[in-house]
């Protein structure tokens, strides 16, 4: 393999395309209009244009990316977490043109990928899962959640990512909640086919990453901790799991290797699973892709997930077996986002100043620089900060000393979010679960103002802010000038300072 396509953007891109640079392997980014100058496409050796900057004009074109890659003359594409990491019509497509896809086959892709087809598939394979039930109407709901008990959780059958996903607790709240969830799942994933599942009471979210070769060598590589979320999306993650004592690892470990083996998976993935208080632990689901929180696993293993995605493209064998792996010391990774802390809701703008925390087990994965504008097109990750220590404590405290030096100025950020989080003793404790930062939210931050209120400004200001972004992207296209304009963003920045907010 000589060159490698990265059908990605932003921090993902980046570090994806420094493991590429480390093997010898030419990295081909690219971009849509409004990303042309981002950091991947500084870093990449070759870049090309695919297209709008909305991404299903751009990143999501299937079409797009592989004539590009054809074109650039590459051998492979890696595409990243997001986007078309997990459609099987990427790896299709690949296969047709004769390049190599850095991931797992389209088989395994499609098998894992509709919820309801992969609860029955894993429960096919031994694999425990949640009691649930497909709902066709809103009356199939009634009846199986009357069957299951509340509370109750709502899922979109094609989705992930805490997206067409509701919480349901009494039966009078199911007929709302099903309506925004088929809503959410339809806009999102274009299949509005949502699931019920009997709720969990206080779960962990503890997922186990899998490696396999096209050989059918799978190993599990140990567990992340990813309980600490908010709108069910990963915030805050860890390992090894405060929650779940090594024999219990092991056990999930064996249970998420079966379930890859039913499907025939090679390369990365990951099992994910809730862990009841009592210990015993049932599927959610398999992201058939590269995690976003891999960085811990990679700390605690010394490997790199990435060059081990390559070489088992190549068809290299694993190299290793289950026995010779090994984790040392305890890492933490938190989510470094452009929101508002007090609703999590994106806050775009030109990112000003920008300083990066350093030191002994100190990892960062940005996608950003000084001056780099934070789009309210896609995901408001600015980057991952990750921290390894020889223990949980250890950890605990560097993650807080590195929070401590990380600087940010131009837009707003949740690095205050993380420092309190990182101090409050249950987190400390280890102490913690999937409703921890809902249970615990007026002691993470400043109070919000009244719900009523804050929904209905936020709302209007995040309306508002992208409408500005879109107008001056609409109207530098129909000038001709390429994306060039300045962003509002900094307009915007200015008048806040005048006003003193």
């Amino acid at each position: 393999m000589r060159k490698v396509l990265v059908a990605n953007r932003g921090e993902i891109a980046v570090r994806i395309i420094r493991t590429l640079r480390e093997m010898g392997i030419g990295a081909v980014a690219v971009y849509s209009d409004v990303d042309r100058a981002a950091l991947h496409v500084r870093m990449a050796d070759e870049a090309y244009p695919i297209g709008p900057a909305p991404a299903a004009q751009s990143y999501l074109r299937v079409d797009q990316i592989v004539d590009t890659a054809r074109k650039a003359g590459c051998d492979g594409i890696h595409p990243g977490y997001g986007f078309l990491s997990e459609n099987p019509a990427l790896p299709e497509e690949c296969e047709r043109a004769g390049i190599t896809f850095i991931g797992p086959p389209a088989s395994a892709m499609r098998a894992m990928g509709n919820k309801n087809a992969a609860r029955d598939r894993m429960a096919a394979a031994g694999v425990p899962i949640v009691p649930g039930a497909r709902c066709e109407t809103l009356e199939d709901a009634s009846a199986a959640a009357a069957t299951l008990g509340f509370p109750v959780m709502l899922k979109a059958a094609a989705g992930g990512g805490g997206k067409g996903m509701r919480l349901v607790s009494s039966a009078p709240d199911l007929a709302a909640a099903w309506e925004r969830a088929r809503s959410e799942a339809k806009k999102f994933f274009a299949d509005d086919t949502v699931y019920l599942e009997k709720a969990i009471v206080r779960p962990r979210h503890v997922e186990i990453q899998v490696l396999g070769d096209r050989d059918g060598h799978l190993v599990h590589v140990f567990e992340r901790d990813c309980s600490i979320q908010r709108r069910n999306q990963k915030v805050v993650e860890e390992t090894p799991s405060p929650g779940a004592p090594r024999e219990l690892v092991q056990r999930m470990g064996a249970i998420a290797v079966q379930g890859a083996e039913s499907v025939g998976y090679f390369s990365a993935g990951t099992f994910e699973f809730l862990l009841a208080e009592d210990g015993t632990f049932y599927f959610l689901e398999m992201n058939t892709r590269l995690q976003v929180e891999h960085p811990v696993t990679e700390l605690v293993t010394g490997r790199d997930l990435v060059r081990d995605m390559v070489r088992i493209a190549r068809g290299e064998p694993l190299g290793f077996a289950q026995e010779e792996l090994s984790a040392r010391g305890a890492a933490i990774e938190c989510r470094i986002y452009a929101e508002d802390p007090s609703t999590f809701l994106p806050s775009p703008g030109v990112l000003e100043t920008l300083r990066v925390p350093a030191g002994p087990g100190v990892r960062d994965d940005g996608g950003a620089y000084e001056g780099c504008t934070i789009s309210s097109y896609y995901d408001p990750l600015i980057s991952k900060l990750s921290v390894w220590a020889d223990t949980r404590e250890h950890a605990v405290a560097r993650m807080r000393r590195a929070l401590s030096e990380y600087v940010i100025t131009g837009i707003r950020t949740n690095l205050a979010f993380h420092d309190a989080l990182l101090r409050h003793p249950e987190f400390v404790a280890g102490r913690y679960d999937t409703g921890f930062i809902e249970r615990y939210r007026s002691e993470l931050g400043p109070l919000p103002v009244a719900p009523q209120r804050r929904d209905a400004l936020a709302v209007a200001t995040a309306v508002a802010a992208m409408q500005t972004e879109r107008a001056a992207y609409s109207k530098s296209e129909s000038a001709g000038s390429g994306g060039g304009t300045l962003s509002p963003w900094v307009a915007e920045h200015r008048s806040r300072v005048m006003r003193g907010d």
